[in-house]
């Protein structure tokens, strides 16, 4: 019998209180997450303690994309698109390949639009080449060709259409991926774990209150060092530190469409705009993703939400190059917003550099601004750097540590068809890119139950080993955990009523 998540909570929490860590981590988005790996890796004692879930709030709002960053080369960064393309790369075929794969993607080139096929061809070689052409030479394609990876363009109102590889993934299950890697290097990691204050001793941060949200125990946890990686909150820490602290960064909002697919979509679809601003649609989990807005947020991040007009914004953009057959406001199954967290400046947040900012404030606590999804590993080497200043014991680990289940997904789903034939075929395609090699665990939950191979909704491909795998071996505490992040059911639009009281009736259990 595994170990209840009561058990592991206490457990956990017995852990947190026990000594002295050398780096506490705040916050469990994807920043966060990757410097408690790479701090791990090179041998300190590292705790994480996250308010909300793990990548709860910015890591699951993106755009699902690992990308070189075509729009950051028409910015003149040059040096920013070379480490995206590495990383992407690396990604892909070493780090995580169950998680990222390449994708097309066309560029959608107007009647009227604000680039023409002669600046987008070059862009895209030079694009392209920073790759190394490993996905092939970006090139212009016509309207008419197009239109067999996407049947919904709208060839009458495009000249041409460029066409290039880039990255996506699953934002949120690559966060949990990242927290398992972590914890299996050691790091002590609790979400649901409010921070309630810093502690101090001869005027440095030395260590924060906490209080579990789910059980209202409050407890403290020592460290020589204190990382701040709490993402849209990081100035409310600064100023906890020191109320003098000026802004660091500034917060942009975007928001997503996710719309059922219909058609062919064996592409992504790049819609360039005034402006500078791209508008994106993504073939992502059996679903079509548009996006996505960029305005200055100024409220409470906690209070993020989609609006009306921002649906209006999301689905104007894209018509501009898909037909609006495919854009109807009733085959909206989920919308969701996030914040960046961007450097702090003057100008429009569009035109932002999306650059990581490491601070110290007077009381030693380390603050992170700013990141992009595709350079997580090279934040958390970043931050690590900077620990090693004041830890100089840290050895680095190997740079391209693979995360766990880090296989390739065809070729574990041709071993879970082997090991469980009545498996249905998108079912093993679904866990093998959620979970690669790690997937025999579920497996082998639902050979022990055969009930639990049996699928959540009957329209998705998520199964019930993935709903108790989740509550027993990722940290999910609440049905969002389960239904949001560590499962595709409420992005698919999936998760019913009935669904979401029998996830909370496991929870229940298993909090008891």
């Amino acid at each position: 019998m595994h170990e209840s998540l009561a058990g592991q909570r206490a457990r956990t929490t017995e852990l947190l209180t026990t000594g002295r860590f050398d780096v506490l981590v705040i916050g469990g988005g994807i920043v966060g997450l990757a410097t408690a790996w790479e701090a791990a890796r090179a041998g300190l004692r590292v705790a994480v303690v996250e308010k909300g879930d793990f990548a709860s709030a910015t890591s699951s709002a993106s755009s699902k994309l690992v990308h070189g960053g075509l729009r950051y080369l028409a910015m003149g960064n040059v040096k920013l698109v070379r480490e995206n393309h590495r990383e992407r790369r690396a990604l892909g075929t070493t780090v995580a390949p169950h998680h990222v794969r390449p994708l097309p993607f066309l560029v959608a080139l107007r009647r009227g639009g604000p680039h023409g096929p002669v600046t987008i061809g070059a862009g895209m070689l030079a694009y392209t080449a920073l790759s190394g052409f490993a996905d092939g030479i970006g090139h212009i394609i016509s309207p008419a060709r197009a239109q067999q990876y996407v049947s919904g363009l709208r060839a009458d109102a495009l000249t041409a259409c460029g066409i290039y590889h880039d990255h996506q993934m699953n934002d949120a299950r690559l966060a949990v991926t990242t927290a398992r890697a972590a914890a299996a290097s050691g790091a002590v990691l609790l979400n649901h774990a409010e921070v309630l204050g810093l502690r101090t001793a001869g005027g440095q941060v030395s260590g924060v209150d906490v209080r579990d949200t789910l059980s209202g125990k409050e407890f403290g946890v020592d460290a020589e060092v204190v990382v701040n990686a709490a993402g849209p909150w990081v100035d409310h820490l600064r100023r906890l530190e020191d109320p003098a602290a000026r802004p660091s960064m500034r917060l942009s909002k975007g928001t997503h469409l996710v719309l059922r697919r219909h058609g062919t979509w064996d592409a992504a679809v790049t819609t360039p705009l005034d402006g500078g601003r791209v508008s994106f649609a993504i073939p992502w989990e059996g679903r079509l993703l548009l996006g996505t807005t960029d305005e200055e947020y100024r409220g409470d991040p906690g209070a993020v939400r989609p609006t009306d007009a921002d649906v209006d914004q999301i689905l104007g953009e894209a018509g501009l190059s898909i037909g609006e057959e495919h854009l109807r406001r009733s085959d909206i199954v989920y919308s969701f917003a996030g914040l960046r967290v961007l450097p702090g400046g003057e100008g429009d947040t569009q035109h932002a550099k999306r650059e990581t900012v490491v601070s110290v404030g007077r009381g030693g606590m380390i603050s992170i601004a700013g990141g992009k999804w595709t350079t997580f590993r090279d934040i958390g080497r970043k931050v690590l750097k900077h620990l090693r200043t004041r830890l100089p014991q840290a050895t680095p680990g190997p740079v391209n540590a693979p995360l766990p289940g880090a296989a390739s997904p065809e070729a574990v789903e041709h071993v879970l068809l082997r090991a469980a034939p009545e498996l249905p075929q998108d079912v093993a395609a679904h866990l093998a890119r959620h979970y690669g090699s790690v997937s025999h665990e579920l497996l082998a939950l639902g050979l022990e139950n055969p009930a639990l191979l049996e699928r959540v909704h009957p329209d998705g491909p998520d199964i019930w080993a993935q709903v108790v795998y989740a509550i027993e071996r990722e940290w999910a505490c609440e049905p969002d955990d389960v239904l949001r992040r560590r499962t595709t059911l409420t992005v698919r639009g999936l998760d019913t009523p009935e669904i979401r009281a029998r996830v909370a009736e496991l929870l229940q259990g298993a909090l008891v």
